[in-house]
C-alpha cells in the first residue's frame, strides 16, 4: 500500500507530463493488504500447495502461485479473487461452504496478490492461474470469481474448453479499458496522456485494452448454469456495462444485491446463503 500511495503522489505531481513508466507501474501494481487474525486462522487450517505459471508479460519466468484448500470431498469448488485482493477475502463464503458435505474448496493468491510473489500482475496471469490449477491439481465442478476474477474465469474456461456444473460471477468486471480509465482519472491523468498509456499497452501485450470486454469475449454455452450477482450501484463495474452483457446473454441468471457495493458484496449474508444453497442443491 505504501508503494501505491507513492505512485499516486508522484503521478498527481506530474499530471501535466506524466512518466509513461509510472503510469504502467500504477496500473499493474497490485497493493497488498495484510491478513486479519481470523483469516490467518483459516489459512492455518488449510492444506497448502502451489502451481506454476509462466509470466510472459513482466518477468519472462515462472511464478509460484500459492494455493489453499479446505476439505477433501470429490466435488471441487475454485474461488478466483479480484484485483488487489487475496484468497482469504472469500472468508465468509469459505466458512459457509465448509458446511456442505463432500466438497473441496480451493482458493489461490494470484501473482502479485496476497502471498504470491510478483511485482506486477494482470488479467491474463489470473486466467493462467485458474488454468494451472485446473490442469495440474483438479478441474473445478464449481467456479466462483469476483470482479477481475470473474473475467479471468471466463477466459480460462474458454481457453481450456471446460464447462463446470456451475459458474458464479460476483460483481464481474465487464470492460477492462474503462476500468483502467477510472484509475487514471483518479490521479488526474489527461485523455491525451491516457492515449499514450493505451498505445504502449497495445504494443506490449499486444492487443488493445478494449479487447478485454466480456460483451464481445463471452462465448460460453447457453446451457451453462451461470449465476451472476451484482449491485446496481456498483461504481467499479458499472451497471450500464453489465446490462449490455446481460442483454446479449439472457441465459445468464442475474440477481441484484442492493446497497452492498463492489467489495462488500463478498460479505453479504444474503449472497453467501444463496451460493451455499445453490451448491448444496447441486450435489444432493
Amino acid at each position: 500500500m505504501k508503494r501505491l500511495k507513492q505512485l499516486i503522489g508522484d503521478l498527481k505531481q506530474q499530471q501535466n507530463n506524466p512518466d509513461a513508466a509510472l503510469m504502467r507501474e500504477f496500473i499493474f501494481y497490485s497493493p497488498k493488504m495484510p491478513l486479519r487474525l481470523y483469516q490467518e486462522q483459516l489459512i492455518a487450517a488449510a492444506t497448502q500447495f502451489s502451481v506454476k505459471v509462466f509470466d510472459t508479460y513482466f518477468t519472462k519466468g515462472e511464478l509460484n502461485i500459492n494455493c489453499f484448500s479446505w476439505g477433501s470431498g470429490k466435488h471441487k469448488v475454485l474461488l478466483t479473487h479480484g484485483w488487489a485482493s487475496k484468497a482469504l477475502d472469500f472468508y465468509e463464503l469459505i466458512v459457509a461452504l465448509q458446511q456442505i458435505e463432500d466438497l473441496e474448496i480451493i482458493a489461490f493468491d494470484a501473482p502479485g496478490n496476497g502471498s504470491s510473489v510478483s511485482e506486477f500482475s494482470n488479467l491474463m496471469l489470473y486466467a493462467d492461474s485458474v488454468k494451472a490449477i485446473a490442469l495440474n491439481y483438479s478441474a473445478p465442478d464449481v467456479l466462483i470469481g469476483h470482479s477481475l476474477g470473474g473475467m479471468a474465469n471466463v477466459i480460462a474456461l474458454q481457453e481450456l474448453g471446460l464447462s463446470p456444473q456451475l459458474l458464479i460471477s460476483i460483481a464481474p468486471l465487464i470492460r477492462l479499458k474503462e476500468n483502467f480509465e477510472q484509475s487514471l482519472d483518479s490521479v488526474n491523468i489527461s485523455a491525451k496522456d491516457q492515449d499514450i498509456f493505451f498505445d504502449n499497452f497495445a504494443k506490449e501485450f499486444p492487443v488493445q485494452a478494449s479487447y478485454f470486454n466480456l460483451v464481445n469475449l463471452y462465448q460460453l454455452s447457453t446451457e451453462l448454469n451461470h449465476f451472476l450477482a451484482f449491485d446496481p450501484e456498483d461504481h467499479i463495474s458499472p451497471y450500464p456495462y453489465l446490462r449490455e452483457f446481460l442483454d446479449k446473454n439472457p441465459a445468464v441468471n442475474a440477481k441484484s444485491f442492493e446497497g452492498v457495493g463492489h467489495y462488500k458484496i463478498l460479505k453479504s449474508s444474503d449472497l453467501v446463503q444463496d451460493i451455499q444453497f445453490k451448491i448444496a442443491a447441486l450435489f444432493k
